[in-house]
């Protein structure tokens, strides 16, 4: 029988390795074009590699003569990239090796930058002595709506800004009869059950910061009317996690892929969701009909974000150290930071679609530039709101908002959502039950919590996790069946 079965096993083997296969030879081939080679690791989409690969071999060839191949490598977000740059260090080091394979660290939040500085991956960049003009307020500020655009040590800087906001369907927020939603709370109200999407802030820094500008706006409402005290800062703590959960409760699904929300938002298989900027205009501008109007909008939470940057880097002990530096000079040239948002097709902008992005540089939003831009009413710097980042209230938590958010709303979501359900749209359940959060209090997050998720015991780290996420399934089993009392 086996005889007769080891063809259809060779074939099947044929099938699966040929992909592969063909795959590898393909990269290989491709990898070998060029005089020069730059390795860039980074969470950008396929259009970014594209656009700036092209425009900087292009820009290597005028200033060198040389032809260069720039290999991309995309494991997924900041979290998975952090995971790989760490592990590969770790490897490199145990080698004796000053570095690794990789030579540019290209986007995504702060958090992971600042985070690779600290642990020594970074090198300084020569950028900062080479164009010192570009570092002044009215170019690259060193900060802005309280957010840092570059490090004071020169290890990274902001090459665009973005903002988090909220992506919603115009004919799903209709027929669920609320008005279009301004505001991060807006997204807390039942009628989004089920009609709310997501993303993993595991997976993504980007939607961590979107969750602690969240937090930071109900913060700083309170401070705002009783003044800054310990008090003021834990009763505002708390109204933020309630905020959380409530979004958590009416969380249709918690997504990996940050593109997937307005797609799906765009489609009505969710009213609204939570993306940066650049994925909502996209997808509005992709669904625009005829007559200019599309059914989805981006907004900017009212008073609720800041004006962020993703940012750039250059390895510690990169093997193209001098293209590299090169790479992040020429991300600050006009020509690198127009590419952000010039429309397609005009001179110096993108050959196949806008990115969608926004310049770092102010002093390139000029009427004359603006008039090329695809969005030349964004204006970050003059739209930013009144919101200011405060990194004393929320700033140390911003990795233990990760994993509290995981414990306190995805891995209990089917009890958070009958939970919800009963307190919330059938009046069966206590909502001031369902809200209590003194297990990851403000306090105890910054006392007890922070030393533990810090700490380099990863077990133990694990374990008060998984204790408050037991924690916090049995309360909203409790308050689903209509009970009191303490869990």
């Amino acid at each position: 029988m086996w005889k007769r079965a080891l063809p259809i096993l060779i074939l099947l083997i044929v099938v699966v390795a040929a992909p592969l296969v063909l795959r590898r030879d393909s990269e290989v081939a491709e990898a070998g074009q060029g005089d020069d080679r730059l390795v860039i690791i980074t969470p950008h989409n396929d259009s970014i590699r594209a656009e700036f690969g092209e425009a900087f071999a292009e820009h290597w060839m005028e200033k060198t003569g040389r032809s260069i191949h720039v290999d991309w490598r995309a494991p997924g977000g900041g979290g998975e990239i952090r995971k790989l740059v760490n592990g590969a260090f770790e490897a490199a080091e145990d080698l004796g090796k000053q570095g690794t394979e990789f030579d540019v660290f290209f986007g995504g939040g702060t958090k992971d930058f600042i985070g690779q500085a600290k642990l020594g991956h970074l090198a300084e960049l020569t950028v900062f002595e080479d164009e010192p003009q570009w570092f002044r307020d009215d170019c690259v500020p060193a900060s802005f709506s309280g957010e840092t655009y570059y490090d004071p040590d020169h290890h990274w800087v902001g090459v665009c800004v973005s903002q988090f906001g909220i992506v919603y369907n115009k004919d799903a927020v209709e027929w669920i009869d609320v008005a279009s939603p301004q505001r991060w709370e807006d997204l807390g109200d039942p009628a989004y059950f089920g009609r709310l999407a997501l993303a993993d802030p595991t997976k993504s820094s980007s939607v961590t910061q979107a969750f602690e500008m969240l937090i930071q706006e109900q913060m700083q409402l309170v401070l705002a009317e009783e003044g800054d005290s310990p008090e003021a800062r834990a009763k505002g703590w708390k109204q933020g996690l309630n905020l959380l959960q409530r979004l958590g409760a009416n969380a249709r699904y918690f997504t990996d892929s940050a593109s997937k929300i307005p797609h799906d938002v765009a489609l009505g298989d969710a009213a609204a969701g939570t993306c940066i900027d650049f994925y909502g205009r996209s997808f509005e501008d992709s669904v625009r009909s005829h007559d200019g109007e599309s059914r989805l909008k981006w907004i900017s939470p009212i008073g609720g974000t800041s004006v962020s940057v993703d940012s750039i880097a250059v390895f510690r002990g990169a093997p193209q150290m001098e293209i590299a530096q090169e790479f992040v000079r020429f991300c600050l040239t006009e020509r690198g930071q127009l590419l952000w948002n010039l429309k397609p097709g005009v001179e110096g902008g993108p050959k196949s679609r806008s990115l969608r992005r926004l310049p770092v540089r102010r002093d390139l939003y000029t009427p004359d530039r603006l008039a090329q831009f695809t969005d030349p009413d964004a204006l970050p710097f003059e739209r930013a709101g009144n919101f200011v980042y405060q990194p004393e209230l929320t700033g140390a938590a911003f990795d233990a908002l990760r994993v509290i958010f995981r414990a306190m709303c995805m891995d209990p979501h089917d009890e958070l959502k009958d939970a919800w359900e009963a307190a919330a749209i059938d009046g069966r359940g206590s909502l001031e039950r369902l809200f209590d959060v003194e297990v990851v209090s403000y306090e105890r997050v910054m006392n007890e919590l922070l030393p533990v998720l810090d700490g380099e015991d990863r077990l133990e780290s694990a374990r008060a996790m998984t204790e408050i996420s037991k924690h916090f399934r049995k309360q909203y089993q409790q308050v689903a069946k209509g009970e009191g009392g303490k869990p």
